[in-house]
């Protein structure tokens, strides 16, 4: 393959990062080829798996894809979602006042809070909501649980809507443990849900320590919306490394990456 085919499918795959889908006839005119070509460069990419052709183009199906329902996240990768929440609550000190947002890597955030004293803890996920209340009756840890009101969302377990947001409007937190179904550099912390996204995005802004916790397939990923820019992030715990070229960019914004592994998260 010539230089310039690896070149103008490296510029596809470009577009389809920022843009989520891309159309055949713009893409000729942007990488001056004929339309036969491009047609060509979309099926080599999508035999390697990396976008899906559609009717006139193709789309990134990372970007379009939909969050699995609840109970089927929390058998996604649960070996490293374990690892990050071991890591994550050693974040947490003694008269804290937290919120753990809705997802299967924070509830197992929730589910190692143990021997912690007077915190504050308030939340939107009605699976961490009862992990905490399960802990507390057994003394396992002391403090107080929040839990935030407005509509149930069945499918996903979590609380979100108006109500929701004006709540959010009076509390102020230390850290807050973020669930993301995307990161990337370009495009920030995201989410595929809207609804949850808003509650998220208020207790962002609402937050003194942002701490997003997310695992490897999420990474160089986007969803539909946009929670954060990346720049809002002060830790991120994840079970992998971050892609060789962030390393100018989380030191240009001081964000610290910590790497959940056997070594550093052991009971």
């Amino acid at each position: 393959m010539s230089l310039a085919s690896i070149d103008r499918k490296r510029k596809i795959l470009e577009l389809l990062e920022n843009d989520g889908k891309v159309k055949v006839k713009d893409l000729a005119v942007i990488l001056k080829v004929s339309t036969e070509t491009i047609r060509n460069y979309l099926n080599d990419l999508e035999q390697e798996e990396k976008l899906k052709k559609v009717y006139g183009g193709a789309i990134n199906p990372a970007f379009f894809n939909n969050e699995p329902p609840a109970l089927e996240r929390e058998i996604i990768n649960q070996d490293g979602k374990e690892k990050i929440g071991k890591m994550a609550v050693t974040l947490i000190n003694d008269n804290d006042v937290i919120a753990i947002d809705e997802g299967s890597t924070p509830l197992r955030l929730a589910r190692k809070l143990k021997d912690k004293k007077n915190l504050t803890i308030i939340t939107s996920s009605l699976n961490s909501l009862t992990v905490l209340i399960d802990l507390m009756a057994q003394n396992l840890f002391s403090g107080k649980i929040i839990m935030l009101g407005g509509e149930v969302n069945t499918t996903h377990h979590r609380i979100a809507g108006e109500l929701t947001l004006e709540m959010l409007n009076n509390i102020h937190v230390d850290k807050f443990f973020i669930a993301a179904d995307g990161l990337s550099t370009h495009s920030g912390v995201t989410s595929y849900d809207i609804s949850k996204g808003m509650v998220t995005k208020k207790l962002i802004e609402h937050s003194n320590k942002n701490i997003l916790l997310i695992d490897h397939t999420k990474i160089n990923k986007r969803t539909h919306y946009k929670m954060a820019p990346f720049e809002d992030i002060d830790i991120v715990v994840s079970d992998s490394n971050p892609p060789e070229n962030w390393g100018t960019f989380l030191e240009e914004h001081t964000i610290k990456w910590l790497v959940a592994n056997d070594e550093n998260t052991e009971s």
